[in-house]
């Protein structure tokens, strides 16, 4: 019995000792992954709106009509020269394994100008070719990445994978990675068209 009761209290006692560490390591590191999230955020807003001089928090219009996507209502408009450039959306959807995070530049005459994937833990050399730098669908000449061939895409106008009747090139055994991105870039872009429909109707932003 007194066997027992040692064995309990050291293993309360460890476990204990376990949470303690866990918890002093969260908290000396939150900060610092913090900084490196938002870090990643800035840099993709600049590489979808390169000509920016600044990005403002605007509010947008409730348009997402699909539950599979979740969207963020803190939108960033790119300013230059007192101008609106366009809108970088912040939407995520369940891919193959894990949910994809993505940030969508339109412009404010409703053309995709850029994606940038923030979150992607699906299969390496599979789903994680969505955000890879070197993957290109143009296997010849090198020059268009996955995420690359949205840009110049219409708001509005479906965004689909060639499967599906669209224009979207799929990413090699990936389909549902391909097909989940394709969702947040169509999604993103009629939330930045109705958000420049109201603006330029009087709306407030």
């Amino acid at each position: 019995m007194k066997d027992t009761i040692k064995m309990v209290v050291a293993i309360v006692i460890f476990a204990t000792a376990a949470c303690t560490g866990l918890a002093f390591v969260y908290m000396s590191t939150k900060d610092r992954i913090d900084e490196n999230k938002t870090a990643k955020f800035n840099a993709a807003l600049k590489e979808i709106f390169p000509s920016a001089e600044s990005f403002e928090e605007v509010q947008l219009v409730e348009t997402n009509d699909n539950p599979a996507v979740t969207m963020k209502s803190a939108a960033h408009r790119a300013v230059s020269g007192g101008k609106t450039l366009g809108i970088a959306i912040n939407v995520s959807d369940m891919g193959f394994s894990d949910t994809i995070e993505a940030l969508v530049g339109i412009s404010s005459d409703n053309i995709v100008t850029g994606v940038r994937i923030l979150k992607n833990t699906d299969t390496p050399g599979l789903g994680a070719n969505a955000s890879s730098d070197t993957y290109f669908i143009d296997k010849n000449t090198k020059t268009k990445t996955f995420y690359g061939q949205f840009s110049g895409m219409k708001a509005g106008a479906p965004i689909k994978v060639t499967k599906d009747g669209g224009d979207v090139a799929a990413i090699t055994a990936a389909t549902i990675t391909s097909r989940a991105v394709s969702l947040l870039v169509e999604t993103a872009a009629r939330a930045g068209e109705a958000y420049f429909s109201q603006t330029q109707n009087g709306g407030k932003n």
